[in-house]
């Protein structure tokens, strides 16, 4: 199959190779999680947890040099890793680790004086884990862990963009207390990752675009196994007239929209502002993008990083030229910095945007927003929604009467007002429409990994 190479975007340097998983490698692996599955299944929940706690606590004494080289590999700024990507999965893994027992425990759903129904949940059996580079370790402890800790085994296949991270993740089992074949791993692109779900396994979870997560819900269909999706999204904001236009306002919205350089699911990537504030908005979203600091993802002092590849400037760069021929205005950034030897493409804000524009109706994976002005609050609700994703969206009122109307109206799975972040280890993640199908975390997530079976029994 041949090597994956590792490419710091930084610098375009190549910083390692993996041999990638060829079809006999990808077999056995299954073979192996399939054989492995039945003896872990068997241990109860406060085992696997048990179990479990000892892969936390070696990513805990090696959390340095994970953050490093998820900076290195994939242009993260280092401190934003540390905290938003590391520091955050061990905060997820920590609660799955607390809340399992519960999220797992048999429910009674009838009962007299004789008899009992109780529902339990049991594994699916080998889930095919396929997740992306832009948040590694979070990604595997969102898509792997819950699956492990109901009595499943997985096999990951990581991004061919980051294959020394996917070598990293693959110790770090290896030096915990996790059986061999629980957690296995292969190594590849989509062509690897297309071979696995081919074996014979029994779910597949993915996190990634919504052309390829499509393309696996047909594999599952047609094997008439589950799939859990987190796709793409192109998140609106909605600003309201009774939110006065201000730098702290902008700096909130900017940040969510462009930490990482933008290349996160569910940032905002769409904003809708009342007519009298657009041009206050739009002055101050440029003002805040010339003072951040574009820069080596390992320097300490750096706000932006590069994207994760090439490939996706080139994409950038494809999406802001066609904005641009159809008649967009570029307020600040639009192409590649000067003197930086890497895939950077500075922070962009666009106007004159028109529903034809690719900015508009495809996800833009890189720092670039469009911004637009509404009259109406039906106007607004109108643009928000017109999308054929419906990951997550923000309002931006303190009027919650206001912000409760609007979020029932607006077609995304996740709605927050204002700064209110609606990341939670109980609360579900996912999407609607072309966002994603299934639900990750919380006693959502724990379901769509395990199987329902009804023990009807007398007392």
């Amino acid at each position: 199959m041949g090597k994956l190479s590792s490419i710091n975007p930084s610098d375009n340097t190549v910083i390692g190779e993996v041999e990638m998983s060829n079809a006999d490698d990808i077999k056995a692996t299954v073979v192996v999680a399939r054989e492995a599955q039945p003896a872990w299944a068997a241990l109860s929940v406060a085992e696997r947890c048990r179990i479990l706690r000892s892969f936390a606590e070696i990513s805990k004494s090696r959390a340095e040099e994970i953050s490093q080289l998820i900076a290195e590999e994939t242009g993260r700024p280092i401190n934003n890793v540390r905290t938003g990507n590391v520091q955050g999965g061990l905060e997820y893994l920590e609660a799955y680790l607390q809340k399992a027992e519960s999220w797992l425990a048999p429910v009674v759903t009838h009962e007299t004086d004789v008899i009992i129904h109780e529902v339990i949940r049991e594994p699916w059996g080998v889930v095919a884990c396929i997740c992306p580079w832009n948040y590694p370790y979070m990604n595997v402890i969102w898509q792997c862990i819950p699956p492990l800790l109901a009595g499943n085994t997985v096999v990951y296949k990581n991004s061919e963009e980051n294959p020394l991270f996917a070598k990293l993740v693959a110790e770090l089992f290896e030096q915990s207390d996790v059986p061999a074949g629980v957690f296995s791993v292969v190594y590849g692109d989509g062509e690897v990752g297309g071979r696995l779900v081919d074996e014979p396994v029994d779910m597949i979870s993915f996190t990634g675009s919504a052309q390829v997560g499509q393309a696996l819900a047909r594999v599952a269909a047609e094997k008439f196994i589950p799939i859990l999706a987190e796709l793409g999204g192109s998140s609106p904001a909605i600003v309201f007239e009774d939110m006065p236009i201000d730098k702290g306002l902008a700096k909130t919205i900017f940040d969510k929209r462009f930490l990482h350089s933008g290349q996160i699911c569910g940032a905002i990537k769409r904003l809708m502002v009342y007519e009298g504030g657009f041009d206050s908005m739009v002055g101050l979203l440029a003002e805040i993008s010339g003072q951040q600091k574009l820069g080596d993802a390992r320097d300490e002092a750096t706000d932006l990083g590069p994207l994760v590849a090439e490939r996706q400037v080139a994409r950038i760069e494809e999406q802001v030229q066609d904005a641009i021929g159809k008649g967009a205005k570029v307020i600040c950034g639009g192409k590649r910095p000067d003197g930086l030897n890497g895939a950077y493409y500075e922070p962009t804000i666009l106007t004159g945007i028109t529903p034809d524009m690719r900015v508009w109706h495809e996800e833009t994976f890189g720092p670039v927003l469009p911004v637009v002005s509404y009259k109406t609050e039906e106007e607004a609700i109108k643009l928000a929604n017109d999308t054929s994703y419906g990951l997550g969206a923000h309002v931006f009122t303190n009027d919650n009467e206001l912000f409760r109307r609007v979020a029932g109206r607006l077609e995304s799975a996740m709605v927050a007002q204002n700064d209110v972040n609606y990341f939670d280890p109980s609360s579900p993640f996912g999407g609607y429409k072309q966002s994603g199908i299934g639900r990750l975390h919380g006693q959502y997530g724990f379901d769509e990994v395990t199987q329902p079976k009804l023990i009807a029994r007398q007392k």
